[in-house]
Protein backbone atom coordinates (compact mmCIF):
# COMPACT_ATOMS: atom_id res chain seq x y z
CA UNK A 1 0.00 0.00 0.00
CA UNK A 2 2.97 2.37 -0.15
CA UNK A 3 3.48 4.91 -2.39
CA UNK A 4 6.18 7.64 -2.94
CA UNK A 5 4.44 11.12 -4.17
CA UNK A 6 4.16 11.49 -7.76
CA UNK A 7 3.98 8.51 -9.49
CA UNK A 8 5.61 6.15 -6.83
CA UNK A 9 8.91 5.99 -8.81
CA UNK A 10 9.14 9.28 -10.67
CA UNK A 11 12.13 10.21 -8.21
CA UNK A 12 14.29 6.66 -9.37
CA UNK A 13 13.33 7.68 -12.79
CA UNK A 14 14.07 11.41 -12.78
CA UNK A 15 17.22 10.66 -10.76
CA UNK A 16 18.52 8.57 -13.27
CA UNK A 17 18.16 10.93 -15.91
CA UNK A 18 20.03 13.58 -14.02
CA UNK A 19 22.79 10.84 -12.76
CA UNK A 20 23.19 10.21 -16.58
CA UNK A 21 23.19 13.55 -18.12
CA UNK A 22 25.69 14.99 -15.42
CA UNK A 23 23.12 17.22 -13.85
CA UNK A 24 22.64 19.38 -17.16
CA UNK A 25 19.68 18.96 -19.14
CA UNK A 26 20.79 18.77 -23.13
CA UNK A 27 20.38 20.94 -25.52
CA UNK A 28 17.09 21.93 -26.63
CA UNK A 29 17.98 21.18 -30.50
CA UNK A 30 18.80 17.74 -29.67
CA UNK A 31 16.30 16.78 -26.35
CA UNK A 32 13.67 14.33 -27.17
CA UNK A 33 9.78 15.41 -27.46
CA UNK A 34 8.66 16.24 -23.82
CA UNK A 35 6.77 13.08 -22.84
CA UNK A 36 3.05 14.08 -22.41
CA UNK A 37 0.51 11.78 -20.54
CA UNK A 38 -2.66 11.31 -23.04
CA UNK A 39 -5.31 9.13 -21.79
CA UNK A 40 -6.79 6.75 -24.15
CA UNK A 41 -10.46 8.00 -25.13
CA UNK A 42 -13.73 6.82 -23.28
CA UNK A 43 -15.14 4.01 -24.93
CA UNK A 44 -18.79 4.25 -23.94
CA UNK A 45 -21.22 6.54 -26.13
CA UNK A 46 -21.07 10.13 -24.01
CA UNK A 47 -18.80 12.64 -24.08
CA UNK A 48 -18.10 13.30 -20.46
CA UNK A 49 -18.53 16.75 -17.92
CA UNK A 50 -16.26 17.08 -15.21
CA UNK A 51 -16.20 20.06 -11.72
CA UNK A 52 -14.03 20.35 -8.79
CA UNK A 53 -15.61 20.44 -5.42
CA UNK A 54 -14.12 22.34 -2.36
CA UNK A 55 -15.70 20.79 0.21
CA UNK A 56 -15.26 21.72 4.59
CA UNK A 57 -16.71 19.42 7.43
CA UNK A 58 -16.89 21.76 10.14
CA UNK A 59 -17.98 18.70 12.21
CA UNK A 60 -14.76 17.15 12.09
CA UNK A 61 -10.89 18.68 12.63
CA UNK A 62 -8.41 17.26 10.90
CA UNK A 63 -6.81 14.23 11.62
CA UNK A 64 -3.64 14.62 10.83
CA UNK A 65 -3.29 18.51 11.14
CA UNK A 66 -3.87 20.00 14.74
CA UNK A 67 -4.14 23.30 13.71
CA UNK A 68 -6.45 22.83 11.29
CA UNK A 69 -10.04 23.34 12.70
CA UNK A 70 -11.89 21.59 9.87
CA UNK A 71 -11.31 18.54 7.50
CA UNK A 72 -11.32 19.73 3.74
CA UNK A 73 -11.57 17.91 0.82
CA UNK A 74 -11.26 18.02 -2.96
CA UNK A 75 -13.52 15.86 -5.36
CA UNK A 76 -14.29 15.65 -8.74
CA UNK A 77 -17.39 14.76 -10.77
CA UNK A 78 -17.54 13.01 -13.72
CA UNK A 79 -20.45 12.32 -16.06
CA UNK A 80 -21.88 12.48 -19.37
CA UNK A 81 -22.56 15.75 -21.03
CA UNK A 82 -24.15 17.60 -23.37
CA UNK A 83 -22.53 20.87 -25.23
CA UNK A 84 -19.55 19.57 -24.45
CA UNK A 85 -17.42 21.49 -26.79
CA UNK A 86 -18.04 24.79 -25.41
CA UNK A 87 -15.90 23.74 -22.13
CA UNK A 88 -12.60 23.79 -22.10
CA UNK A 89 -10.96 20.28 -21.08
CA UNK A 90 -9.86 19.64 -17.85
CA UNK A 91 -6.05 19.38 -16.81
CA UNK A 92 -5.14 16.03 -15.29
CA UNK A 93 -3.71 17.82 -12.00
CA UNK A 94 -3.72 22.05 -11.03
CA UNK A 95 -1.52 23.58 -13.04
CA UNK A 96 0.09 24.46 -9.31
CA UNK A 97 -0.31 21.24 -7.81
CA UNK A 98 0.82 20.06 -10.64
CA UNK A 99 4.36 21.95 -10.84
CA UNK A 100 4.58 21.13 -6.86
CA UNK A 101 4.53 17.41 -7.51
CA UNK A 102 7.08 17.50 -9.98
CA UNK A 103 9.38 19.68 -8.29
CA UNK A 104 9.04 17.12 -5.05
CA UNK A 105 10.06 14.34 -7.43
CA UNK A 106 13.31 16.27 -9.04
CA UNK A 107 11.15 17.28 -12.48
CA UNK A 108 9.69 20.19 -14.11
CA UNK A 109 7.04 21.04 -16.55
CA UNK A 110 9.79 21.32 -18.68
CA UNK A 111 10.67 17.96 -18.55
CA UNK A 112 7.23 16.39 -18.43
CA UNK A 113 4.06 17.26 -19.08
CA UNK A 114 0.75 15.61 -17.30
CA UNK A 115 -1.49 16.49 -20.28
CA UNK A 116 -5.74 16.64 -20.39
CA UNK A 117 -7.79 15.39 -19.24
CA UNK A 118 -11.08 14.11 -21.67
CA UNK A 119 -13.56 15.94 -18.99
CA UNK A 120 -14.88 18.76 -19.94
CA UNK A 121 -14.79 21.45 -17.32
CA UNK A 122 -18.43 22.67 -15.80
CA UNK A 123 -20.64 21.06 -18.88
CA UNK A 124 -23.98 20.36 -18.06
CA UNK A 125 -25.07 16.76 -16.86
CA UNK A 126 -26.89 14.94 -20.24
CA UNK A 127 -30.05 13.84 -18.66
CA UNK A 128 -31.09 12.44 -21.74
CA UNK A 129 -31.20 8.88 -20.82
CA UNK A 130 -33.95 9.67 -17.92
CA UNK A 131 -33.75 9.29 -14.42
CA UNK A 132 -30.63 9.67 -12.11
CA UNK A 133 -27.08 8.50 -12.30
CA UNK A 134 -25.95 6.05 -10.50
CA UNK A 135 -22.93 6.73 -8.48
CA UNK A 136 -19.55 5.25 -8.16
CA UNK A 137 -16.90 7.04 -5.43
CA UNK A 138 -13.47 6.06 -5.59
CA UNK A 139 -10.27 6.24 -3.00
CA UNK A 140 -6.81 6.14 -4.55
CA UNK A 141 -3.68 4.30 -3.35
CA UNK A 142 -1.60 5.60 0.08
CA UNK A 143 -0.02 9.02 -0.58
CA UNK A 144 -1.32 9.00 -4.24
CA UNK A 145 -3.90 11.29 -6.12
CA UNK A 146 -7.24 11.21 -7.23
CA UNK A 147 -6.11 12.00 -10.78
CA UNK A 148 -4.60 8.75 -10.41
CA UNK A 149 -8.21 7.08 -11.42
CA UNK A 150 -9.13 9.45 -13.84
CA UNK A 151 -8.99 6.59 -17.01
CA UNK A 152 -11.28 4.33 -15.69
CA UNK A 153 -13.65 7.52 -13.80
CA UNK A 154 -13.85 8.94 -17.57
CA UNK A 155 -14.96 5.51 -19.01
CA UNK A 156 -17.20 4.83 -16.73
CA UNK A 157 -18.45 8.48 -16.80
CA UNK A 158 -18.78 7.80 -20.55
CA UNK A 159 -20.98 4.94 -20.23
CA UNK A 160 -23.96 6.80 -17.88
CA UNK A 161 -22.37 6.80 -14.22
CA UNK A 162 -21.52 9.76 -12.09
CA UNK A 163 -18.09 8.97 -10.74
CA UNK A 164 -16.85 10.77 -7.88
CA UNK A 165 -12.46 10.95 -7.18
CA UNK A 166 -11.66 11.93 -3.92
CA UNK A 167 -8.53 13.21 -2.48
CA UNK A 168 -7.93 12.39 0.85
CA UNK A 169 -5.82 15.69 2.33
CA UNK A 170 -2.46 14.85 3.75
CA UNK A 171 -2.85 11.90 2.84
CA UNK A 172 -2.60 12.96 -0.92
CA UNK A 173 1.08 14.08 -1.96
CA UNK A 174 -0.44 17.39 -2.63
CA UNK A 175 -3.97 18.65 -2.55
CA UNK A 176 -4.87 22.29 -4.88
CA UNK A 177 -7.17 23.79 -3.22
CA UNK A 178 -9.13 27.37 -4.87
CA UNK A 179 -6.82 30.17 -4.75
CA UNK A 180 -3.75 27.78 -5.73
CA UNK A 181 -3.70 26.90 -1.92
CA UNK A 182 -1.71 23.64 -1.81
CA UNK A 183 -1.75 20.98 0.90
CA UNK A 184 1.20 18.61 1.08
CA UNK A 185 1.68 15.13 2.61
CA UNK A 186 4.54 13.90 5.10
CA UNK A 187 7.81 14.22 3.54
CA UNK A 188 8.26 10.67 4.07
CA UNK A 189 4.23 9.68 3.11
CA UNK A 190 1.47 8.28 4.77
CA UNK A 191 2.80 5.36 7.24
CA UNK A 192 -0.16 4.96 9.65
CA UNK A 193 -2.09 2.77 7.88
CA UNK A 194 -5.35 1.92 10.04
CA UNK A 195 -5.29 5.18 10.97
CA UNK A 196 -5.44 6.36 7.12
CA UNK A 197 -8.44 3.52 6.80
CA UNK A 198 -10.59 5.00 9.62
CA UNK A 199 -10.05 8.89 8.28
CA UNK A 200 -10.92 7.69 4.51
CA UNK A 201 -13.63 6.35 5.88
CA UNK A 202 -15.08 8.91 7.54
CA UNK A 203 -13.81 11.19 4.16
CA UNK A 204 -16.49 9.28 2.24
CA UNK A 205 -19.21 9.12 4.47
CA UNK A 206 -18.65 13.02 4.33
CA UNK A 207 -19.12 12.83 0.48
CA UNK A 208 -21.86 10.41 0.15
CA UNK A 209 -23.91 13.21 2.80
CA UNK A 210 -22.66 16.29 0.71
CA UNK A 211 -24.03 14.38 -2.77
CA UNK A 212 -27.20 13.74 -0.69
CA UNK A 213 -26.98 17.85 -0.36
CA UNK A 214 -26.37 17.92 -4.45
CA UNK A 215 -29.28 15.55 -4.68
CA UNK A 216 -31.66 17.72 -2.92
CA UNK A 217 -30.95 20.93 -4.60
CA UNK A 218 -28.30 22.50 -2.13
CA UNK A 219 -24.54 23.17 -3.54
CA UNK A 220 -22.10 22.08 -1.04
CA UNK A 221 -19.28 23.64 -2.72
CA UNK A 222 -17.37 26.09 -0.28
CA UNK A 223 -16.91 29.22 -2.04
CA UNK A 224 -20.66 28.60 -3.90
CA UNK A 225 -19.23 28.31 -7.63
CA UNK A 226 -21.79 27.18 -9.62
CA UNK A 227 -22.67 23.56 -10.31
CA UNK A 228 -23.13 22.31 -14.10
CA UNK A 229 -26.46 22.11 -15.01
CA UNK A 230 -28.81 19.40 -14.22
CA UNK A 231 -26.46 17.97 -11.35
CA UNK A 232 -29.18 18.11 -8.77
CA UNK A 233 -31.40 15.11 -10.66
CA UNK A 234 -27.98 13.50 -12.11
CA UNK A 235 -27.80 11.65 -7.85
CA UNK A 236 -29.09 8.43 -7.63
CA UNK A 237 -28.38 7.77 -4.11
CA UNK A 238 -29.95 4.22 -4.07
CA UNK A 239 -27.14 3.40 -6.16
CA UNK A 240 -23.62 3.79 -5.19
CA UNK A 241 -20.83 1.61 -5.58
CA UNK A 242 -17.08 2.18 -4.76
CA UNK A 243 -13.74 0.71 -5.69
CA UNK A 244 -10.07 1.79 -4.90
CA UNK A 245 -6.47 0.88 -5.74
CA UNK A 246 -3.97 -0.72 -2.82
CA UNK A 247 -4.70 1.43 0.63
CA UNK A 248 -7.68 2.83 -1.48
CA UNK A 249 -8.96 -0.89 -1.78
CA UNK A 250 -9.28 -1.13 1.93
CA UNK A 251 -10.83 2.13 2.08
CA UNK A 252 -13.57 1.13 0.46
CA UNK A 253 -14.38 -1.89 2.25
CA UNK A 254 -13.97 -0.03 5.73
CA UNK A 255 -16.22 2.62 4.01
CA UNK A 256 -18.81 -0.03 3.25
CA UNK A 257 -19.11 -0.98 6.58
CA UNK A 258 -19.58 2.35 8.27
CA UNK A 259 -22.11 3.42 5.51
CA UNK A 260 -24.74 1.05 4.55
CA UNK A 261 -25.06 3.26 1.41
CA UNK A 262 -22.68 1.58 -0.43
CA UNK A 263 -24.16 -1.09 -2.04
CA UNK A 264 -21.05 -3.01 -4.14
CA UNK A 265 -17.24 -2.56 -3.54
CA UNK A 266 -14.26 -3.73 -5.65
CA UNK A 267 -10.17 -3.52 -4.31
CA UNK A 268 -7.76 -2.87 -7.11
CA UNK A 269 -4.56 -5.16 -5.77
CA UNK A 270 -5.94 -3.75 -2.65
CA UNK A 271 -6.45 -4.97 1.32
CA UNK A 272 -8.34 -4.98 4.43
CA UNK A 273 -7.55 -2.89 7.59
CA UNK A 274 -9.46 -2.52 11.20
CA UNK A 275 -12.94 -4.22 12.05
CA UNK A 276 -14.10 -4.81 8.69
CA UNK A 277 -11.57 -8.03 8.52
CA UNK A 278 -13.69 -9.63 10.88
CA UNK A 279 -16.89 -8.41 10.43
CA UNK A 280 -16.84 -9.27 6.68
CA UNK A 281 -19.80 -7.19 4.36
CA UNK A 282 -23.07 -8.77 3.28
CA UNK A 283 -22.67 -6.90 -0.05
CA UNK A 284 -20.90 -7.34 -3.05
CA UNK A 285 -17.40 -7.18 -3.24
CA UNK A 286 -14.34 -7.76 -6.09
CA UNK A 287 -10.57 -9.07 -5.10
CA UNK A 288 -8.34 -8.03 -7.62
CA UNK A 289 -4.83 -9.50 -7.33
CA UNK A 290 -1.79 -9.43 -8.95
CA UNK A 291 0.62 -12.29 -8.99
CA UNK A 292 3.73 -10.13 -7.99
CA UNK A 293 2.55 -10.22 -4.69
CA UNK A 294 1.13 -13.68 -4.56
CA UNK A 295 -2.46 -11.95 -3.44
CA UNK A 296 -4.65 -13.09 -1.17
CA UNK A 297 -2.07 -16.44 -0.58
CA UNK A 298 0.36 -14.42 1.18
CA UNK A 299 -1.97 -11.89 2.85
CA UNK A 300 -3.84 -13.14 5.74
CA UNK A 301 -5.82 -10.04 6.65
CA UNK A 302 -7.13 -10.33 2.98
CA UNK A 303 -7.79 -14.20 3.29
CA UNK A 304 -10.13 -13.25 6.79
CA UNK A 305 -11.87 -10.76 5.33
CA UNK A 306 -12.75 -13.29 2.28
CA UNK A 307 -13.97 -15.70 4.38
CA UNK A 308 -16.28 -13.03 6.53
CA UNK A 309 -17.55 -11.86 3.27
CA UNK A 310 -21.74 -13.10 3.20
CA UNK A 311 -22.68 -11.37 -0.49
CA UNK A 312 -21.62 -12.35 -3.86
CA UNK A 313 -18.24 -12.15 -4.37
CA UNK A 314 -15.27 -13.09 -6.53
CA UNK A 315 -11.37 -13.01 -6.75
CA UNK A 316 -9.53 -12.11 -9.80
CA UNK A 317 -5.88 -12.61 -11.10
CA UNK A 318 -4.21 -10.66 -13.58
CA UNK A 319 -1.02 -12.38 -15.17
CA UNK A 320 2.07 -9.86 -15.57
CA UNK A 321 0.46 -7.26 -13.59
CA UNK A 322 2.57 -5.42 -10.82
CA UNK A 323 0.91 -2.93 -8.64
CA UNK A 324 1.02 0.10 -10.45
CA UNK A 325 -0.74 -1.85 -13.14
CA UNK A 326 -4.36 -0.33 -12.25
CA UNK A 327 -4.70 3.32 -12.61
CA UNK A 328 -2.73 5.79 -14.58
CA UNK A 329 -0.11 4.82 -13.52
CA UNK A 330 -0.37 1.74 -15.65
CA UNK A 331 0.01 4.24 -18.80
CA UNK A 332 2.50 7.05 -17.13
CA UNK A 333 5.17 4.60 -15.98
CA UNK A 334 5.59 2.84 -19.31
CA UNK A 335 5.20 6.13 -21.00
CA UNK A 336 8.60 7.93 -19.07
CA UNK A 337 10.77 4.93 -18.76
CA UNK A 338 12.66 4.80 -21.90
CA UNK A 339 12.81 8.31 -22.04
CA UNK A 340 14.47 9.05 -18.54
CA UNK A 341 16.54 5.54 -19.02
CA UNK A 342 14.44 3.69 -16.01
CA UNK A 343 16.26 -0.09 -15.86
CA UNK A 344 13.72 -2.78 -17.16
CA UNK A 345 14.07 -4.57 -14.22
CA UNK A 346 13.31 -1.81 -12.27
CA UNK A 347 9.74 -0.98 -14.48
CA UNK A 348 8.55 -4.65 -14.33
CA UNK A 349 8.87 -3.99 -10.62
CA UNK A 350 6.69 -1.24 -10.96
CA UNK A 351 4.02 -2.16 -13.77
CA UNK A 352 5.00 -6.10 -14.06
CA UNK A 353 4.97 -7.25 -17.63
CA UNK A 354 1.69 -7.10 -18.60
CA UNK A 355 1.31 -4.37 -22.11
CA UNK A 356 0.13 -1.20 -21.57
CA UNK A 357 -2.98 -1.98 -23.49
CA UNK A 358 -4.09 -4.67 -21.41
CA UNK A 359 -3.66 -3.32 -17.87
CA UNK A 360 -5.71 -0.52 -19.33
CA UNK A 361 -8.46 -2.76 -21.28
CA UNK A 362 -8.76 -4.27 -18.05
CA UNK A 363 -9.43 -1.49 -15.60
CA UNK A 364 -12.09 0.19 -17.62
CA UNK A 365 -13.73 -3.60 -18.62
CA UNK A 366 -14.18 -5.31 -14.82
CA UNK A 367 -14.98 -2.49 -12.55
CA UNK A 368 -17.88 -1.74 -14.70
CA UNK A 369 -18.77 -4.83 -15.55
CA UNK A 370 -19.21 -5.19 -11.47
CA UNK A 371 -21.06 -1.79 -11.32
CA UNK A 372 -23.58 -2.61 -14.13
CA UNK A 373 -24.48 -5.96 -12.63
CA UNK A 374 -24.50 -4.64 -8.67
CA UNK A 375 -26.19 -1.45 -9.42
CA UNK A 376 -28.19 -1.67 -12.73
CA UNK A 377 -29.02 -5.61 -12.73
CA UNK A 378 -26.89 -5.83 -15.63
CA UNK A 379 -25.71 -9.63 -15.52
CA UNK A 380 -23.28 -9.47 -18.79
CA UNK A 381 -21.16 -12.30 -19.02
CA UNK A 382 -17.43 -11.12 -18.04
CA UNK A 383 -17.89 -11.79 -14.44
CA UNK A 384 -19.32 -15.01 -15.05
CA UNK A 385 -16.01 -16.75 -15.99
CA UNK A 386 -13.09 -17.13 -18.05
CA UNK A 387 -13.21 -14.80 -21.32
CA UNK A 388 -11.34 -15.22 -24.57
CA UNK A 389 -10.95 -11.60 -24.20
CA UNK A 390 -9.16 -11.33 -21.41
CA UNK A 391 -6.79 -14.80 -21.47
CA UNK A 392 -4.19 -12.96 -18.88
CA UNK A 393 -7.07 -12.95 -15.97
CA UNK A 394 -7.96 -16.39 -13.64
CA UNK A 395 -11.04 -16.06 -12.08
CA UNK A 396 -10.47 -17.20 -8.02
CA UNK A 397 -12.90 -18.48 -5.53
CA UNK A 398 -16.09 -18.14 -6.90
CA UNK A 399 -17.39 -20.77 -4.91
CA UNK A 400 -20.93 -19.07 -2.89
CA UNK A 401 -20.35 -17.61 0.60
CA UNK A 402 -21.58 -18.74 3.48
CA UNK A 403 -25.25 -18.28 4.66
CA UNK A 404 -26.17 -15.04 6.02
CA UNK A 405 -25.30 -14.24 9.70
CA UNK A 406 -26.11 -12.04 12.05
CA UNK A 407 -25.52 -8.13 11.30
CA UNK A 408 -22.26 -6.57 12.26
CA UNK A 409 -22.50 -3.57 11.00
CA UNK A 410 -21.61 -0.87 13.90
CA UNK A 411 -23.79 1.68 14.84
CA UNK A 412 -22.38 4.09 13.31
CA UNK A 413 -23.91 2.44 9.93
CA UNK A 414 -26.30 4.82 8.06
Amino acid sequence: MTRTRFPTTLVVLIGTLVAMAGGVPPAAATSPPIPTLTLPAPSGPHPIGTVTLHMVDHARPDPWVPTAANRELMISLWYPTIKADRHPRAPWLPATAAKRYLRDNGASPRRVSLGRTHGREGAPVDRGSGGPLPVVLYSPGANASRAFGTGTAEDLASHGYLVVTIDHTYDAAVVEFPGKRLAVGPPAGVTDFAKAVRVRAADTTFVLDRLAAIAAGDNPDAERRPLPGGLAGAVDMTRIGMFGHSLGGAATSSAMLADARIKAGAGLDGAALGPVVTAGLDRPYLVVDTPSKGGMASNPALRAFWSNLRGWRLELTVAGAAHHSFGDDAQLLPLLAPILGTPPGDLIDMVGTIPTARALAFQRAFPRAFFDLHLRGDPGELLNGPSPRFPEVTYNRTDSPPPPTTNTCPTACH
